[in-house]
């Protein structure tokens, strides 16, 4: 099923519709994401947040909703459920179909490399559930939310570390597809 859905993220990723994703991915990078940014820091009072830390603690989780206040504990959870449903989608679209279109460049369809365009959806569904863990916490607060609490910070944990190693992975792709360009043109 993977390779399927591997093979699927390959066919789809055509020139045209990874340069869309592209342009879609700077624009939300240099529009939307600042001004979110700046909304949720007005909005919780604060500028920490568990989406992007990268290691924290429930108890850190518990400070934050705290720190928060009940309207921006609601406004949390708010985004969660709006811009945090789209967001994913955009980088992950982006992600799968740049490190696609890259291997599909320089590697064998047969190679079992090219399902490394798969990582960016652990990325996305790591995101996912990271999101509703959170809300879930922030929504329950003073409750405390046993298991929930400590999870979330494993999912924004891992979350990062999939959304570095898919990257990582693009600026491989973009060294591999270099290498290939130039060995074509020497040979």
């Amino acid at each position: 099923m993977l390779k399927q859905i591997s093979n699927w993220l390959h066919n789809i990723s055509k020139n045209w519709v990874t340069l869309i994703a592209f342009v879609v991915f700077v624009g939300f990078m240099l529009i939307v994401l600042p001004q979110q940014a700046a909304k949720s820091e007005s909005q919780t009072g604060a500028s920490a947040s568990p989406d992007t830390s990268l290691i924290y603690s429930a108890d850190d989780l518990y400070q934050m909703a705290e720190t928060y206040g009940e309207q921006g504990r609601k406004a949390y959870v708010q985004v969660r459920f709006t811009f945090d449903l789209i967001w994913p989608l955009v980088y992950t679209l982006f992600l799968v179909t740049s490190i696609s279109w890259l291997t599909s460049r320089f590697l064998n369809s047969s190679s079992p490399l090219m399902r490394l365009n798969l990582v960016p959806l652990l990325a996305a569904i790591l995101d996912y559930l990271e999101n509703v863990f959170a809300s879930l916490v922030m929504w329950r607060y003073p409750a405390l939310t046993p298991v929930v609490d400590v999870l979330t910070p494993i999912f924004t944990f891992t979350k990062w570390i999939f959304v570095g190693g898919s990257f990582l992975l693009l600026v491989l792709g973009v060294g591999g597809w270099l290498w290939q360009l130039r060995k074509r043109t020497r040979g």
